[in-house]
């Protein structure tokens, strides 16, 4: 059993279900259709409705950066349980687990089953691999911390976790606060909505509301469309789920990874259009541990060169091409 994971609140794979039990009325006729209902339906906690922009966006950074390039591996990767004295991963592996941030409501990436009470997903496999590496098995020596978008910086920047897996875009913005690995996913942003929904794409949704979790690229995205939607801001996807359902947004937009997680679990909603931004996922991490950031990326090499990725991406019936982005390096 693993130690020390943190709950937020249950994810329940079938999130539909909580819109039908918001909706339901007294009768015996079912629920009401898809659409905006007659009486103020309940919200998740934390709905921005628009959502608060920050000052500044993810492409107001310098445009010298290669927001794809990390720090080159040093060599071979040590043993397992040999970490260098001194090290990083030798404090890591003295303190006998490894604090990751991950999501729990990222269906595919980051998601608590809710049969087992298991955190699961691409992302947290990505965490065991480095914990194994580190540990020999990652068994006992995850400690998995369940964050919001929001809190991905500020928990590395804080010193809370030592890397966080959370679908998280690497552009020169982040950099300038955390340090990230090697690209280790490739994504774009694209649009979820009903399946009756006329809507075609990004362009076709101009003065309607468009949802994404609040402190994601894609919340700044939407808002910067030239269409002009307006944004909606959740803490988690689960939520935008949740407002599609009830017909309180006319779609949900951010990495068609994500999109297709929470396709899986309504069936009535389909992706539309095609891809409106690129977005490298990295591994985040403290910009006071270049070594870590150095092992990290010699357990991603290992998980490129032996194949591992590619048995992680198909286990997770992801997305997209079934190969790895290759590693861009800048020293």
């Amino acid at each position: 059993m693993r130690r020390g994971v943190r709950t937020r609140r249950p994810l329940a794979i079938l999130v539909i279900a909580a819109a039908t039990l918001a909706l339901a009325g007294c009768g015996d006729g079912g629920p009401p259709p898809r659409g905006t209902p007659s009486f103020v339906a309940p919200r998740p906690d934390g709905v921005q409705d628009p959502a608060v922009m920050p000052t500044g966006t993810a492409q107001a950074a310098p445009s010298t950066c290669d927001a794809v390039a990390s720090l080159r591996p040093s060599g071979a990767l040590p043993r397992p349980g040999a970490m260098p004295a001194g090290s990083t991963m030798a404090a890591i592996a003295a303190r006998g687990r490894l604090i990751a941030g991950v999501s729990q409501n990222t269906y595919l990436f980051g998601f608590r089953d809710s049969s087992t009470g298991e955190i699961k997903g691409f992302d947290v496999d990505i965490i065991k691999e480095i914990a194994t590496a580190i540990f020999g098995d990652w068994r006992n020596h995850v400690q998995f911390v369940a964050i919001t978008s929001a809190q991905r910086i500020p928990y590395v920047a804080e010193g809370k976790v030592d890397v966080v897996a959370s679908t998280m875009t690497m552009n020169c913005a982040r950099w300038e606060q955390v340090s990230f690995s090697s690209q280790y996913f490739d994504a774009q942003q694209m649009v979820l909505v009903p399946k009756d929904s006329t809507v075609t794409g990004i362009g076709d949704l101009g003065g309607k509301k468009v949802c994404a979790a609040a402190g994601s690229t894609s919340i700044q995205n939407i808002a910067a469309a030239a269409s002009k939607p307006i944004p909606v801001a959740v803490s988690d996807w689960t939520d935008c789920l949740v407002l599609l359902q009830q017909g309180q947004v006319d779609a949900i937009s951010t990495d068609n990874t994500i999109l297709a997680g929470l396709a899986a679990q309504d069936p009535t909603t389909h992706l539309v259009g095609a891809g409106f931004s690129s977005e490298p996922y990295g591994l985040a991490m403290s910009q006071q541990v270049p070594d870590l950031v150095r092992f990290v990326n010699g357990v991603l090499e290992e998980t490129r060169s032996s194949g591992r990725w590619t048995t992680l991406f198909r286990s997770n019936n992801l997305l997209g091409p079934d190969t790895p982005p290759p590693a861009r390096y800048k020293d």
